[in-house]
C-alpha cells in the first residue's frame, strides 16, 4: 500500500514538473518580440534600440541683430515657409530715415561734384586751347587778312609817288601830293595792324599763360577727387544705414517649418536672447536618433533596412534606413524606463531616415529595429 502512495506522488511530481516546464517555454515565445530572433537559418535578425525623431536640422532659434520691439511677426506655428521668406520686422522708422538722410547727403555731394568735373572739363579745354593756340581756320584768316592789306599798301605807294613827282613839276598843288601821301601811310598802318595780329594768332603759347592753367587744371582736378572721396564716404554710410534697416526684417535662413513661435507683436527682442523670435527646422526629411547598444555596433551597417514603432501609432512600422553611424561610443542619450533597461551600458549613435512618404511628429520617443545579417 505505501509503495503505491509513493509511486503515485512521484507521478503527480513528474507531471507538475512538466507542465510547468512546457508551460513556460510557450510563454517565453509569445512574450518574445516578434523577429527579435531573427532567422537563424539565413543569418538575418533584428538589433532594436531606442531613438527620438529629429528634423533634417536641427531646430534653429531665429533671433536678430538688433534690439527692438517687434512690429510684427508674420508666420504662425506649423506653418511652412521659404528661404528668405520675412518672418517678423522689429520697429524700424529711425534705420529707415537714416537710410533717406545718407541718400539725399550723396545726391548732394553728387550735384557738387558734377559742378565741380564741368569746371575741370572747362579748364582743361582752357589750357588746351593756350598750348595749342589758334585754330588752322584762324591762322588762314589771320594771314588772308594781312595779305589783302598788301595790294592796298602798293597802290598808296605808287600814287604817292606819283603824285609827288607832279607837285615837285608844279603841275599839282601840295595838297593834293598830301592827301596822297597820308593814304599810303593809312594803307601801311593796316598793314601793319594785320601782320601783328597774324603774329599773335600765329604765336606759340606763352608760358606763363600754360602756367595760369595748368594751376586752373590742377585745382579743378583737386576739388573733383574730394567730392570723389566724399562720394565714396557717403557711399559706404548708405550701405551701413542699409545693412541695419535690413537687418530690423527677420528672414528664414532656408526652407522649413515654425515649430514655436516664442514672441508676438509689441514684445521687445534683443541679440543677448537665450531664445529667438520663433523656432524653426528643416522638415524636408525625417532622421531617427538612435542609442545603439554597444553589443551591437558590429552588427550595423550603412544602407541596412529599419522600421520604427511608437506607442502612439500602435502596431504600425514606420520605414527607414541606416544613413550614419558614429565612431565613438558615449553615455545613453535616452531612457526607455524598462525594468529591464542596463543604465550603464555605453551606446554608439546611429542616424536612420524615415522614407519620404513617412511622417512622425519631431521629439517623438520611438522603438528602432534594424534588419542585420546578410539581408
Amino acid at each position: 500500500m505505501s509503495r503505491t502512495i509513493i509511486l503515485a506522488v512521484l507521478a503527480v511530481i513528474f507531471t507538475a514538473t512538466s507542465i510547468a516546464y512546457f508551460g513556460y517555454g510557450q510563454r517565453a515565445a509569445v512574450e518574445r518580440p516578434p523577429d527579435s530572433t531573427g532567422d537563424t537559418k539565413n543569418g538575418t535578425g533584428i538589433v532594436s534600440a531606442p531613438g527620438v525623431v529629429e528634423a533634417l536640422s536641427e531646430e534653429i532659434e531665429i533671433g536678430t541683430e538688433l534690439p527692438g520691439k517687434l512690429r510684427s511677426v508674420d508666420v504662425e506655428e506649423g506653418q511652412r515657409v521659404s528661404k528668405g521668406q520675412i518672418l517678423a520686422v522689429i520697429e524700424n522708422d529711425d534705420y529707415r530715415t537714416a537710410v533717406d538722410t545718407a541718400e539725399a547727403q550723396i545726391e548732394t555731394l553728387r550735384t557738387s561734384q558734377s559742378t565741380a568735373q564741368a569746371r575741370l572739363i572747362e579748364a582743361e579745354a582752357a589750357r588746351a586751347r593756350i598750348a595749342n593756340g589758334a585754330r588752322t581756320e584762324e591762322r588762314r584768316e589771320a594771314r588772308a587778312g594781312y595779305e589783302q592789306t598788301l595790294p592796298d599798301v602798293e597802290n598808296t605807294r605808287r600814287e604817292f609817288e606819283r603824285r609827288d613827282l607832279l607837285f615837285k613839276e608844279g603841275d599839282i598843288s601840295r595838297e593834293e601830293m598830301e592827301r596822297s601821301r597820308t593814304a599810303y601811310e593809312v594803307a601801311q598802318k593796316r598793314a601793319a595792324s594785320a601782320l601783328e595780329r597774324f603774329n599773335v594768332v600765329n604765336a606759340a603759347a606763352r608760358q606763363d599763360d600754360l602756367a595760369k592753367a595748368d594751376a586752373a587744371v590742377r585745382l579743378a582736378g583737386t576739388q573733383v577727387r574730394e567730392f570723389d572721396a566724399q562720394i565714396a564716404e557717403a557711399a559706404a554710410r548708405v550701405r551701413e544705414a542699409e545693412s541695419r534697416l535690413e537687418k530690423t526684417i527677420i528672414r528664414a535662413p532656408m526652407a522649413g517649418v515654425i515649430l514655436r513661435k516664442r514672441l508676438k507683436e509689441g514684445e521687445s527682442v534683443s541679440p543677448d536672447s537665450p531664445t529667438g523670435i520663433v523656432t524653426m527646422a528643416d522638415t524636408s526629411a525625417l532622421r531617427i536618433r538612435v542609442d545603439l547598444d554597444e553589443t551591437d555596433v558590429a552588427k550595423v551597417r550603412n544602407g541596412q533596412v529599419a522600421y520604427v514603432t511608437a506607442d502612439a501609432f500602435g502596431q504600425r512600422r514606420f520605414n527607414a534606413r541606416v544613413i550614419r553611424i558614429g565612431q565613438i561610443l558615449g553615455r545613453k542619450n535616452f531612457k526607455t524606463d524598462h525594468p529591464t533597461e542596463k543604465v550603464d551600458t555605453r551606446v554608439l549613435e546611429i542616424l536612420l531616415e524615415l522614407a519620404p512618404d513617412e511622417k512622425l511628429p519631431l521629439g517623438l520617443r520611438v522603438d528602432a529595429f534594424i534588419t542585420v545579417g546578410n539581408s
